[in-house]
């Protein structure tokens, strides 16, 4: 998860919650965060997202304070434009939570503990993967953008932990961030699947212009 020094570059944003599996595209234009790019792009290629705090506007260029977990992710492609700027395709690996900030660099680093998971054998969450699995199938989900994708890998044999991950990052709106950031900090694999199930369920009312000829109860 982390360099030889057991440091990871944090990338502190307010809204963006990476989740594990997921790609998160980013553009880097701050000349701190492209020193970060390049010196990330020489190493281990891994960056941690973190979520800025409420009040975040009145310290930015500094070091206002963020959520304690966040999500590395392996840097999987990047474009060097000519003015120095960089866009990254970044894809979430493993929940951590900061342990503590270090280093000197213009750009914040920190010290990561991985999030052990707990629970969540496969046949112990066979009802909710299948549940899900049925959800995601019915046609008021399936034409959602990504949610084929999803399909075709749970049944390629996804783990039931992926796929809920994918569907929270490919369903529940940016703006939920306060869920999505509580699901990236849920160590229990069984409660996360379970409230990922609930709230892919309880978006349906706002697709009521998407046909679902299964129905929904």
């Amino acid at each position: 998860m982390t360099d030889a020094a057991g440091v990871v570059p944090l990338f502190p944003l307010p809204n963006a919650v990476l989740l594990p599996r997921a790609i998160l595209p980013l553009h880097i234009f701050e000349e701190r965060y492209r020193k970060m790019t390049a010196d990330t792009l020489r190493s281990h290629r891994q960056i941690a997202m973190a979520v800025l705090r409420k009040g975040w506007e009145r310290d930015y260029y500094a070091r206002p304070a963020i959520e304690p977990v966040v999500c590395v992710g392996t840097i999987l492609s990047h474009e060097e434009l000519p003015d120095g700027r960089y866009n990254l395709l970044l894809q979430g690996r493993t929940r951590a939570r900061v342990v503590e900030e270090v280093g000197d660099e213009p750009y914040r680093q920190a010290r990561l503990a991985a999030i052990a998971e707990t629970g969540g054998s496969e046949s112990d969450l066979a009802a909710e993967r299948g549940r899900l699995v049925e959800l995601l199938g019915r046609p008021a989900y399936a034409a959602l953008p990504g949610v084929e994708q999803i399909c075709r890998m749970a049944a390629a044999g996804m783990s039931t932990s992926d796929v809920a991950d994918l569907a929270a990052s490919t369903l529940l709106p940016d703006a939920e961030v306060a869920l999505r950031l509580s699901l990236l900090g849920e160590a229990d694999v069984g409660v996360r699947v379970r409230r990922v199930l609930e709230a892919v369920e309880a978006l349906r009312p706002a697709w009521r212009n998407i046909p679902d000829d299964a129905g929904m109860n």
